[in-house]
Formats: C-alpha cells, sequence, structure tokens
C-alpha cells in the first residue's frame, strides 16, 4: 500500500487557520527532518493551549507571543523532548505562567549497550521538565477544550499525541506526519513501540484529522496510518528477505533497501533500518555476529 502523503508545504513564518479554533505557526528551522519547520498549535481563543511551543528560537518566540497578543495561555502542551518542540516550552511557561503539561523528561527506549554512543544525544532537549506529566488517557481542561493524552511511543520513549474532544482532531506530533515516514532510531526509539503505536491510533473509528509536528494535516488518518504500518512491514520484510540471501551489516541493506537514496539521509536510513533489526532480533528471526550492535553482521535464522 502506497503513502498518500501530502506534501504541500505549509508556508514558514505565517499564522494561519487550519481547523475551527486552531491556529498554526511554523517555526524557521526548515531542513530534511522537520520540512518547512516545526509546526506550533494555537488552540482556543481567550483561554489558549499552545502545542509544541517550538525550538530556542527568538524570532520563532517573538512571532509566537505576537499571535497570543492579549489572550491568556492556559496551559503549554508537548508532545516529546525533541529540540525542535519542546525547549520554548520553558521560555513561554516563564513568561505566562501557564503550566507544562505532556510527555515525560526525556530517556532512551532502553538503555545503552557496552560502549555504545547515543547519536542522538545532540538532538534531545535534556533541560525539559513538566509540571504535569500527562498520563495515558489523561484529560486537559483548557477554557472550553479538553484535550486526552495518547501515548504514542516509539519516534522516541515519551511521545504523546493529544485528541481534542469532540473534534476528530488529533495533534500527532512526529508519530504520524503527512509529509513523510518518521525516524525510529535507537536507543532513543524503539520499532516495537512505534508499530505498536500506529496500530493503537489505527483502531480510533472517531479520528478524522492529524495535525502533524511538521508539514500539513492527515485528513484520512486511519487509511494513512495503515499505509504507514504497511510501509514499515514492507522495510521489515526486505531486511528478512536481503539477509535469506546472506550476512549483511546495516550500510549494506541501506545500500540496497534504499537505491538513490540522498547522501544526507543515509544516516537516518541506517539508525531507523537498526530499529527493524532490534525488533526482529528480539523476536527471534535474526541472529547478530558478534553480539546486536549497530557495526554487527546479520544473517537470518
Amino acid at each position: 500500500m502506497d503513502v498518500p502523503f501530502n506534501l504541500a508545504p505549509p508556508e514558514t513564518a505565517r499564522l494561519e487557520p487550519v481547523a475551527p479554533g486552531i491556529r498554526r505557526l511554523v517555526a524557521g528551522n526548515a531542513g530534511p527532518f522537520t520540512f518547512t519547520g516545526t509546526c506550533t498549535y494555537l488552540v482556543g481563543t481567550s483561554d489558549l493551549a499552545i502545542i509544541d511551543p517550538g525550538p530556542d528560537d527568538g524570532a520563532h518566540f517573538a512571532r509566537l507571543l505576537a499571535a497570543i497578543g492579549d489572550a491568556r495561555v492556559a496551559a503549554i502542551l508537548v508532545t516529546h523532548t525533541h529540540r525542535d518542540h519542546s525547549p520554548l516550552a520553558r521560555f513561554l511557561a516563564e513568561r505566562t505562567g501557564a503550566p507544562i503539561h505532556g510527555c515525560a523528561p526525556h530517556a532512551p527506549a532502553r538503555p545503552l549497550r557496552l560502549g555504545e554512543v547515543n547519536q542522538l544525544d545532540a538532538s534531545a532537549d535534556q533541560d525539559y521538565r513538566p509540571d504535569i506529566e500527562s498520563l495515558d488517557g489523561a484529560r486537559i481542561a483548557v477554557g472550553e477544550h479538553v484535550f486526552e493524552a495518547i501515548h504514542t511511543p516509539g519516534h522516541t520513549a515519551n511521545h504523546i499525541s493529544f485528541a481534542l474532544d469532540g473534534t476528530g482532531i488529533v495533534f500527532s506530533g512526529d508519530h504520524v506526519m503527512g509529509w513523510s515516514t518518521s525516524i525510529v532510531a535507537p536507543p532513543d526509539g524503539s520499532m516495537a513501540d512505534y508499530m505498536a503505536s500506529l496500530e493503537k491510533l489505527a483502531r480510533r473509528e472517531q479520528d478524522t484529522l492529524y495535525l502533524p509536528g511538521h508539514g500539513g494535516g492527515v485528513t484520512e488518518p486511519r487509511r494513512f496510518t495503515r499505509a504507514i504500518l504497511s510501509h514499515r512491514k514492507q522495510r521489515e520484510s526486505q531486511i528478512l528477505e536481503r539477509l535469506a540471501e546472506g550476512s549483511r551489516n546495516v550500510a549494506q541493506l541501506v545500500e540496497e533497501n534504499y537505491p538513490g537514496l540522498r547522501p544526507e539521509l543515509k544516516g537516518a536510513a541506517a539508525l531507523s533500518s537498526f530499529a527493524h533489526i532490534e525488533d526482529l532480533f528480539a523476536r527471534g528471526l535474526i541472529e547478530a555476529d558478534p553480539e546486536l550492535a549497530m557495526d554487527a553482521v546479520f544473517r537470518r535464522r
């Protein structure tokens, strides 16, 4: 099943309505992994919820404060602790007095193995601390709106999506994005968790729109989420087929499974491939020589 990506680029630094009572402001941090930039959402009118305030960027913060205007920021919601999403939360909290709700502080999905280096340390916001950590199913009332926290680990261990009651809208962070598949990079991310979280969202019949952390909205979310699941299962099958042919390392798998991939994206492809390998290894489908590690050689059992 092909993934029906939405490649229409949201305009950076422009405040625009995306649904009744919801406005989007895109930060100026465009890049190969952020598309046109991080999407910050303002929900409400007189009492606002701010979802993913964004990176530590003075220009974006100034535009966000201008967009808030005279309204009261009643809550700050954070989906996960990557530096393009959460750092402005503490500055906005200091400025407005609003509590920070959402994900737990940053932590890897598993402990580092002996000698392993976390390649994603620089992308994590280690300073983030919520005032109220949102448990799965927690409800957050902000003015006339109520949000439900949906734990969706995988992209990061602490990832949360937020459903807006009575609207069919889910703020999906980086778990599901319309413009691209999400990177799942060990040790911060877990492919097993990611797939389970996709299944969890796909079971929600009431959802009609995802508003993600990057890119435009996803208007057929269940179909889209099932397509992402199918895509990931195809990647898994590719790896198993290659390893049935003979032993390979991660770099070889990337070259064979991602033909023509731009050089700057190969690192991300390697990390996501290794996330699949960790999952396959845990399920007893492959072996590693000398042991499970990014630089090991893998073969089919």
